[in-house]
């Protein structure tokens, strides 16, 4: 009869802890789902953002680099696409990284977004327009 009762309580106290991440676990540089291109996440007054620090190829076929050419800020359009911002603004709050904005300089929009880690090595960025299941989640991978 004891054994048992002590394994429901064990298989209770390891099921019913809630991991948390640490708020600064998402700091370092994690590349994009495709492989071509590394973005820095950082933080900078309480807020995180992720930053564009690597190209695959940098240049384009005239030799020029890569522009954030689609970018709906005219000035912008002709900065190089390093060095652009592409998370910004999240919280930390409950395990998760809230209330951000990703910026996809492919068509140059803005999409309300969450982050969270799926494990130390997995990072889980949803953008969504509107509703959080109308989106697009993608993992990237530490590579520092």
């Amino acid at each position: 009869m004891m054994k048992p009762l002590i394994f429901l309580t064990v298989f209770i106290a390891l099921f019913s802890v809630k991991v948390y991440a640490g708020a600064d676990d998402i700091l370092g540089i994690w590349r994009n789902p495709t492989g071509n291109g590394h973005v820095e996440i950082f933080k900078e007054n309480g807020k995180y953002y992720g930053k564009l620090v690597w190209l695959k190829k940098t240049l384009d076929k005239d030799g020029k680099p890569f522009l954030d050419k689609n970018n709906p800020d005219k000035q912008r359009c002709d900065k190089p696409l390093l060095g652009v911002i592409m998370l910004r603004d999240f919280l930390f709050e409950d395990g998760e990284w809230k209330g951000g904005k990703a910026y996809n300089p492919d068509d140059g929009k803005e999409y309300r977004s969450f982050i969270k880690l799926k494990d130390d090595k997995t990072l889980s960025v949803r953008g969504f327009i509107g509703f959080s299941w109308i989106g697009k989640t993608l993992n990237f991978q530490r590579v520092r």
